[in-house]
């Protein structure tokens, strides 16, 4: 399957691993380039350094191409972003910010720049300070989240800009690569259905929440402070949401959340962790290979944009 994102990242399927923070690490990038996708690894609020040694190690276990999501609020982006030309890493996803500061020394080391959107003007500023491409990323995916959903983002970004437009949100088999591809999107990225993989080092009780999930599990907190999040029901997603509710300060709020993701990431606390997942958590019933998620997904997506029925 050869797209504009195939030929841009040397890969030999358009699809890309979401940069999930505590998640998406040496092992499961690596799992996913060998796939023959695009692996990632996400800076998240990491220091460089960890950063540095992950990219090493990815090394040690592919050849294929790789790439580093970077959270730009992270305190330690700057230092990221010149850890991520050390390296020689030839590809970088952008999240929580521009990334325009560290445009020209990315272009000048040949690093090809992907940021995630979640709106039309931000697209077209990021195709207009250099980006190669964009992923546009609707609010169905797990974690921060914008406010449009996948179905409306995608067509109205692949309108607007003249890079290749990534599809993410919502997406974790061939019926949701190829609706991405009819919506004008050249390549798709999942996250939640790789976090449930084998390849993923997240806890097991963080892995079997996900797999359990219905349709109904997802949740939305910290709509009052601005910085949606998507998160799977628990103790502490009610709990946020009720002081949401009766109007509890930042600071309060904060409290609450904070180390939560690793909580739940190494510690396996599905009570009081943060179980970021998508709402498409609830069509993700086993643990299967990064390989058999890619190439399943492939295949079906093959077999409905050629008119074929995905089962036959």
């Amino acid at each position: 399957m050869k797209t504009e994102i195939t030929e841009l990242l040397g890969i030999e399927y358009p699809v890309i691993q979401g940069g999930m923070a505590w998640v998406a690490e040496c092992h499961l990038a690596a799992a996913v380039s060998n796939a023959g996708g695009l692996g990632l690894i996400a800076a998240g609020g990491a220091p460089a350094e960890w950063v540095r040694e992950q990219i090493r190690e990815t090394k040690k276990l592919t050849d294929k191409p790789f790439g580093v999501n970077i959270m730009l609020m992270n305190p330690e982006s700057e230092k990221v972003a010149k850890v991520i030309v050390e390296e020689g890493v030839k590809v970088v996803t952008t999240g929580a910010g521009s990334p325009e500061k560290y445009m020209a020394d990315w272009k000048a080391a040949g690093v090809k720049v992907i940021p995630v959107v979640a709106s039309v003007a931000l697209a077209k500023r990021m195709e207009r300070c250099g980006a190669d491409a964009v992923v546009a990323e609707g609010c169905e995916a797990g974690g921060h989240i914008g406010e449009l959903t996948t179905m409306v983002l995608v067509p109205q970004v692949a309108d607007a800009v003249n890079i290749p437009v990534i599809a993410a949100g919502g997406i974790a088999d061939g019926r949701g690569m190829a609706a991405a591809f009819m919506l004008g999107a050249k390549g798709i990225q999942m996250g939640t259905v790789f976090a449930a993989s084998k390849e993923s080092v997240i806890h097991e009780n963080y892995k079997n929440s996900i797999l359990k999930a219905k349709d109904i599990d997802s949740r939305v907190t910290g709509r009052s402070t601005g910085h949606p999040i998507r998160v799977l029901r628990n103790d502490m997603a009610r709990k946020y949401l009720e002081l949401e509710k009766s109007g509890a300060p930042f600071e309060e709020l904060e409290q609450l959340t904070l180390g939560s993701l690793r909580k739940a990431v190494q510690e396996g606390d599905t009570k009081n962790g943060s179980l970021m997942a998508g709402q498409i958590a609830g069509m993700i019933k086993e643990e299967r290979t990064c390989a058999d998620i890619i190439s399943s997904t492939v295949s079906e997506a093959g077999k409905l944009m050629n008119g074929v029925s995905a089962n036959e």
